[in-house]
C-alpha cells in the first residue's frame, strides 16, 4: 500500500511541474502534509495524549491527598506511661560470694508506642487490644494538633485484637465507617499512623492484596501475639507503631484497623475488617461492656488438603479446652474435630469457629457437631459470656 501511494506522489509531483512553477510548491507541501497523515493512518505511532496521562497522574493524587485532608484530623498517637524496677547485673560481678545483693532502683517509661482513630464526638477512641495490653500502666492519647489527654477507661475485647479507649473530650470529629464487606482485590488502600512511635501522621498507600486471611498478630513492638481469623492484607505499609491506625478507602472512609505487618516480609500487612468493629461498638453501645459469647476452646483449623491428607474432615481441631468453659461442660474434649455449629460448615473459607461463634448471643444453645474416634456425635452447648 505504502509502493501505492509513493508513486502517486511521484505522478501529482509531475503533473504539477507541468501545471506551472508558480503552484509547483504549494502543491508539494500540500502532498507531503497528506502522505504524513496517510502514514500515520497506516499504522505509525499515534501523537502522545500527554495531556490525559498527567490528568490521571493528577487525580491519583488528589483522591489521596483529599483522603489525607479529611482524616488525619481524626487518627490520635496512643502512648505508655509506667514505671518499671531495674537492677544492674554487674553491679556486684566482683563479690565471690554474691553476698550483696544488687540495688534495684525505679525507671520511669514514657513513649508513644502506638495509633488510633476518634470514633465519636465524646471522646471514644478505636486501637488495637495489645497496644494497651499492660494493664498495670497508663497511657495517653494525643491529637493531630498535639493535644494531650489522658485515658480515663480503657475496654478490651477478649475475643479480637481491638479496644476502646476513653478520653474526656466533646467536640471531636469521628471517623466515618465504611464496608468491608464489600471489599474487591486490588482496590486502593491508605494506612495512617505513628510508623516506630516516633513519626505521627505517616501516610502509606497500596492495595488490599488479600480477603480472609488467618494470622498470629504481632506489631514488631514485642507485644503479645495472638491467633486472629478473616483479616484484610494489605501492601501499604505497616510499620511498628502503626497498630490501632485506620486503613481507608479512597472515599476516606475506615475499612480496617491495622494490627499487624509479616516478619521477615516486604509489603505484607494485615487489618481487622471494619465490620467487625462496628459489631463490637454495637454491643459496646448498648451493653457499655464487651459481652462476648465464648465457646472455650483453643483450635487450629484443618484445610481441605489437609483433611484429605489425614483421612479426617474439615474443621476446627481441638488443641485445649478451658477448664469449666461452656465446652468443657458440654463434653467438649481435646483432639475433637469441630465440623459444623447449628449446621453451618466450619471452615477456613468463612472465617473458622470463631466468625461463627461471633454471630451468636450470650446464653444461647448451639448444636456443636464433632468428630471423635472416627464417628460423629453431636452436643448441645450453653454459650457463656467471656469472662476475660
Amino acid at each position: 500500500m505504502k509502493k501505492i501511494l509513493l508513486f502517486l506522489a511521484i505522478v501529482l509531483v509531475i503533473s504539477a511541474s507541468i501545471a506551472g512553477g508558480a503552484s509547483q510548491k504549494g502543491l508539494i507541501k500540500s502532498l507531503e502534509q497528506k502522505l504524513h497523515l496517510s502514514f500515520n493512518w497506516l499504522g505509525s505511532s499515534q501523537p502522545k495524549q500527554k495531556g490525559i496521562e498527567n490528568e490521571r497522574v493528577v487525580y491519583q493524587e488528589s483522591v489521596i491527598t483529599d483522603v489525607v485532608a479529611k482524616t488525619t484530623p481524626s487518627v490520635v498517637t496512643v502512648g505508655i506511661k509506667k514505671t518499671t524496677l531495674i537492677f544492674d547485673p554487674f553491679e556486684n560481678l566482683f563479690d565471690p560470694f554474691n553476698l550483696t545483693p544488687p540495688s534495684v532502683q525505679k525507671k520511669k517509661i514514657e513513649q508513644n508506642i502506638g495509633s488510633g482513630f476518634i470514633v465519636s464526638k465524646d471522646g471514644l477512641i478505636i486501637t488495637n487490644k495489645h497496644v494497651v495490653s499492660d494493664t498495670q500502666a497508663s497511657y495517653k492519647v494525643i491529637t493531630n494538633n498535639n493535644k494531650e489527654y489522658k485515658v480515663e477507661k480503657i475496654y478490651r475485647d477478649p475475643l479480637f485484637d481491638l479496644a476502646i479507649l476513653k478520653i474526656n473530650a466533646t467536640n471531636l470529629k469521628p471517623l466515618e465507617l465504611g464496608n468491608s464487606d464489600k471489599l474487591k482485590l486490588g482496590q486502593m488502600a491508605i494506612a495512617i499512623g505513628t510508623a516506630l512511635g516516633q513519626f505521627k501522621n505517616t501516610v502509606t498507600v497500596g492495595v488490599i492484596s488479600g480477603l480472609g486471611r488467618g494470622i498470629v498478630a504481632g506489631d514488631g513492638l514485642g507485644e503479645v501475639a495472638e491467633k486472629l481469623d478473616n483479616v484484610i492484607q494489605t501492601d501499604a505499609a505497616i510499620n511498628p507503631g502503626n497498630s490501632g491506625g485506620p486503613l481507608l478507602n479512597s472515599a476516606g472512609q475506615v475499612i480496617g484497623v491495622n494490627v499487624a505487618m509479616a516478619a521477615g516480609a516486604q509489603n505484607i500487612g494485615f487489618a481487622i475488617p471494619i465490620n467487625t468493629v462496628k459489631e463490637v461498638l454495637k454491643t459496646f453501645e448498648t451493653t457499655g461492656k464487651f459481652n462476648r459469647p465464648y465457646l472455650g476452646v483453643r483450635y487450629k483449623m484443618i484445610s481441605q488438603r489437609l483433611a484429605i491428607l489425614n483421612e479426617v474432615p474439615e474443621g476446627a481441631y481441638v488443641v485445649d479446652v478451658l477448664g469449666d468453659s461452656p465446652a468443657a461442660k458440654a463434653g467438649i474434649e481435646k483432639g475433637d474435630i469441630i465440623t459444623k455449629v447449628d449446621g453451618q460448615a466450619v471452615r477456613e473459607k468463612n472465617g473458622g469457629l470463631v466468625r461463627i461463634i461471633q454471630h451468636k448471643k450470650v446464653g444461647q444453645e448451639i448444636k456443636v457437631e464433632l468428630w471423635r474416634d472416627g464417628k460423629t456425635k453431636t452436643v448441645t452447648v450453653h454459650l457463656e459470656a467471656s469472662k476475660s
